[in-house]
């Protein structure tokens, strides 16, 4: 009778410190209890979006709720991060952004709306994929040597789209426009996948692309042609496509990352099962696929360590954009 008289005590003492913990903790310790959003600020189709729908899906298996990605895409992923930063600080919206909005746009605009190290929290970094240089057929160059004879000789009259002002592919163009003493004309779009149709038509003349998630089929197929890529090494899509550096360039490096950020206030427990999700999910074969697929580099750290590395991008970006005075 005793010990059930003290085991009933113990029980009423658990449920009342359980009722005492404040509804918001209390929430922490079994989120999430309802659907996740995570907001893309690019178009679908494009590599943003490729490696968000498989952070949604491999996070959704590891916490057993619906991840549900919502693209909103503009300003070269200036609205979509923005909306991320102004959203509810509970878990349920998230963002799977860029290097344009976290480590570019800053120092691009003159003003942004949102502060990356005041009203975002890094989660992890996803993965990383090289810009490349990509052209219709009919251009009149078929090499990055030709292209740079034929801009020299033709000052502004080869254009490039991008996907946005102030995206890391804008930046490499800019870059390459430097260190070749060339002048391209820049043709933004609002993401990767709308530059394909005017590509594949010769209303642009090239694209340097974000990744190859949009164009490497047609490459393959011969309606594009590759003429470089911008990462140290060669893409293991594209073995026979040298990279800039290799083309006359050495040193030339740019590569695209992205990475999982929520709103500045959300809770450390939030955040922690957020990227322990990730980091669990980052392991399936089924991402690495989704990766390889878009000749992407599958990454996974910590929010402490995407922290530092955003705040090494920004200085690095800020560097070269005020080096060269470019303005969005």
């Amino acid at each position: 009778m005793q010990r059930r008289e003290l085991m009933t005590a113990a029980a009423l003492a658990a449920m009342t410190m359980t009722m005492a913990l404040p509804g918001r903790a209390l929430a922490q310790a079994v989120y999430p209890t309802r659907p996740v959003r995570i907001i893309v600020p690019f178009p679908a189709g494009g590599p943003t979006d490729v490696m968000g729908r498989a952070a949604a899906k491999a996070m959704s298996d590891q916490l057993g709720q619906p991840f549900v990605v919502e693209n909103k895409a503009g300003a070269g992923g200036n609205i979509g991060t923005d909306a991320v930063a102004k959203a509810a600080a509970d878990g349920y919206t998230i963002g799977l952004t860029a290097i344009s909005s976290l480590a570019i746009a800053p120092h691009l605009y003159n003003s942004v709306p949102f502060d990356v190290e005041k009203d975002l929290r890094p989660i992890s970094l996803v993965g990383t994929t090289p810009c490349a240089l990509v052209i219709n057929p009919g251009a009149p160059f078929s090499d990055l040597k030709g292209m740079v004879a034929y801009a020299k000789a033709n000052p502004g009259k080869v254009n490039y789209a991008t996907s946005g002002i102030g995206t890391s592919n804008h930046l490499a163009a800019e870059l390459l426009q430097s260190v070749a003493g060339i002048q391209l004309t820049n043709v933004p779009y609002k993401g990767s996948s709308q530059i394909v149709p005017d590509l594949l038509s010769g209303t642009v003349m090239m694209s340097m692309e974000s990744s190859l998630a949009t164009t490497l089929q047609h490459i393959k197929a011969g309606k594009l042609r590759a003429i470089a890529v911008t990462s140290p090494q060669r893409s293991k899509a594209l073995p026979d496509v040298p990279t800039v550096a290799e083309s006359g360039y050495p040193g030339f490096e740019v590569e695209t990352w992205f990475g999982l950020v929520a709103p500045a206030a959300t809770p450390q427990a939030v955040i922690t099962k957020l990227h322990e999700a990730w980091a669990a999910g980052a392991k399936t074969a089924e991402v690495q696929q989704a990766f390889d697929n878009i000749s992407g580099n599958l990454r996974a750290n910590t929010p402490q360590q995407f922290a530092e590395f955003i705040r090494a991008e920004n200085k690095r970006w800020g560097d070269l954009i005020r080096k060269l005075g470019i303005k969005a």
